[in-house]
């Protein structure tokens, strides 16, 4: 895994080049390179930062340069052995033992269509010498970032968008839309970035620039085609494609290790590892225990030690106690844009402790929730679909009343079924899709549009209608596929791939994502949803293909979310920090937020009444991340 960055066709390509290549260092300590073209009407410059995970010789180093194609590439291809067999079987010679020069001879023989052949995960920039013509690629889910500006009819590109904020922040300005975006969701989605301009190569796709400034973009792969073809072909062998797709992700001239949070997702994971390299260890994470009773969170680390006591399998449990004050501000930097989910935190602590321990591998559980139902707000909306039934009576006169008057901390324990409850009532009663949007994101419409200045009002309906296009875009007939596919193309990329490949990154490490697989989606929507969620039971099919491996506890075991104390820092560490930076900051102060809306909020929380912690902890990274943006040269700007 690696970081890249380029110009093409700009004036002052080589420093931009070195400066974005310095700024994303962190992505690839093991060799740097830039790589310079300047012939004819054609300049371009190629940046290199190099994890060496596959063929750790010298001579894998990128840019790697061959008969006319300059590739810069971050990913890994776990079937570059089948492609590197077939084309030398062609009559290809290579020079190397590493998936980079496959992906670059695959682009010879086969141009574009060679990227519907990868299995793995990858953003690439491929210089094509004889045509002059610069191509980016991206892999089919998007768990590889790659952000470009079009520049003096050219393109500059990076893994990360800091290094396009070191290289050109003066020319740059903050996009308000996607500033409300992160407020609505806590992330951001794929179409929207927090620099206007600044664009993110969708999934599935691939663009081409020409020496003459024109250029086109074609998508190769697409989640929502894929699931409306499954769906309406024979169901899946789902043991046999996630055993292949955990041998598939192990391909490594490096150690591997797992993520093991003691669920389902991990801990299957681990254990396929496991019986494939008897050597594999793992890393948890726990809480302290003062914190763990405000937020109400389970122990997850007792099944983490019981999957590992059991399989046999070395655990590293590392404490998430972190003096958050000093945090934010790393956080919100290796983040990139404003994402307000704290459990990045864990994912860039744990990469901390396992590069400390000489570790450049982890294999992550995510992507299973996505695709097969595993969420609480996909039980939630089945659930609310049934409660719509009950009469109306009943749900206003009684049910409503009650819960509503419930609170959600007692004698500084919070109560997390007072929590779920409320959270319940404001989607049970809405129409499908706008129930599985209020499921998951911070506030509704009125309640977004409260917090913002009266001028942004048009964009929050703007983004409420782009989450219900995206919605609707299937012809699926099914509830929770329908939910698992909006979950594909929005959660998935927006928040969870891109906060692990950042965090990862920061502590030089590479996070592999076996359920995350073209092959593994296709047979996640080979299933009904009535077999992903029955009665109360949610991920049922993933669960019963677990039998064959784990027992029955820690399939069976209730649901558990990867996050972090947040009321307890809310309410304690980051107190005098809400109160200075947020109620006093820049984004109440220009007017883009109203103070006595953010009051209200914060008290709330801190009397008890609502549960505003995850909204708190997201104002205040986004305050914190305009402030940063501002230091790089950034302009601000509120309308």
């Amino acid at each position: 895994m690696c970081g890249i960055a380029g110009c093409y066709q700009q004036h002052d390509g080589f420093a931009l080049a070195e400066t974005m290549s310095d700024r994303i260092a962190h992505r690839g300590p093991d060799a740097d390179r830039v790589y310079a073209f300047d012939e004819g009407d054609v300049r371009a410059f190629l940046a290199h930062r190099r994890l060496s995970i596959i063929d750790l010789s010298s001579e894998a180093d990128q840019p790697f340069t061959k008969r006319g194609l300059t590739i810069c590439y971050n990913g890994e291809l776990y079937n570059y052995k089948e492609l590197r067999a077939e084309l030398s079987k062609a009559g290809v010679a290579f020079r190397t033992n590493g998936d980079t020069e496959v992906v670059l001879e695959a682009w010879r023989r086969w141009g574009p269509d060679a990227l519907k052949r990868f299995r793995g995960m990858f953003a690439f920039a491929m210089l094509d010498e004889d045509s002059g013509s610069m191509y980016l690629a991206r892999d089919p889910l998007g768990i590889k970032p790659l952000y470009f500006l079009r520049r003096e009819g050219g393109v500059v590109f990076a893994s990360e968008l800091k290094a396009l904020v070191a290289a050109v922040g003066s020319e740059l300005r903050t996009e308000p839309g996607a500033l409300i975006a992160s407020m609505l969701y806590y992330w951001l989605p794929e179409q929207r970035c927090a620099i206007d301009g600044v664009e993110k190569l969708p999934p599935g796709s691939w663009a081409e620039f020409r020496p003459d400034g024109s250029s086109r973009h074609e998508t190769y792969w697409r989640v929502t085609d894929i699931a409306t073809q499954a769906a309406a072909g024979p169901r899946a062998d789902l043991r046999t494609v996630i055993e292949e797709s955990v041998a598939a992700h192990m391909v490594a001239d490096v150690p591997v290790s797992t993520f093991l949070s003691g669920g389902l997702d991990s801990s299957l994971v681990t254990v396929l590892a496991k019986r494939l390299d008897p050597g594999v260890d793992s890393y948890t994470i726990t809480f302290r225990a003062e914190d763990q009773r405000l937020e109400a969170m389970p122990d997850d680390a007792i099944y983490a030690r019981k999957v590992a006591q059991q399989f046999g399998i070395k655990l590293h449990e590392i404490e998430i106690a972190p003096d958050v004050v000093d945090l934010l501000p790393r956080i919100v930097d290796t983040l990139d844009e404003p994402i307000g989910d704290p459990a990045a935190i864990n994912t860039l602590l744990m990469c901390d402790t396992a590069r400390a321990a000489g570790v450049k591998v982890l294999l992550s559980g995510m992507g299973a929730d996505e695709l097969f139902g595993g969420y609480r707000k996909h039980l939630a909306c089945v659930m609310g679909a049934q409660y719509q039934r009950l009469p109306g009576v009943l749900r206003n006169g009684l049910i409503g009343p009650a819960i509503r008057r419930m609170p959600v901390t007692v004698n500084g324990r919070g109560l997390r079924y007072a929590r779920w409850a409320k959270r319940f009532l404001t989607f049970a009663d809405l129409p499908e899709e706008t129930a599985f949007r209020r499921s998951y994101t911070m506030y509704d419409g009125d309640q977004l549009t409260g917090l913002l200045s009266p001028d942004l009002e048009p964009y929050v309906g703007k983004l409420l209608s782009e989450h219900s296009d995206i919605y609707h875009d299937t012809t699926l007939d099914d509830h929770v596929n329908r939910m698992c596919l909006a979950d594909s193309r929005m959660f998935l990329p927006g928040l969870n791939l891109a906060y692990t490949d950042r965090s990862s990154m920061a502590a030089s490490t590479e996070v592999r994502t076996p359920f995350v697989d073209p092959i593994v989606a296709a047979a996640a929507f080979s299933i009904p949803g009535s077999e992903k969620i029955h009665r109360r039971v949610s991920k049922l099919a993933l669960k019963k293909a677990a039998e064959a491996w784990l027992p029955k506890e820690i399939i069976y075991r209730p649901k558990a979310s990867f996050s972090a104390p947040l009321r307890a820092w809310v309410r304690n560490d980051l107190r005098e920090l809400v109160d200075d930076t947020l109620l006093r900051g820049e984004l109440v102060g220009s007017g883009f937020l109203q103070q006595a809306a953010v009051q209200r909020l914060v008290d709330d929380e801190r009397a008890g009444r609502e549960d505003y912690s995850k909204q708190i902890w997201q104002l205040l990274t986004l305050e914190t991340w305009t402030r940063h943006m501002r230091s790089l040269g950034v302009t601000i700007t509120s309308l």
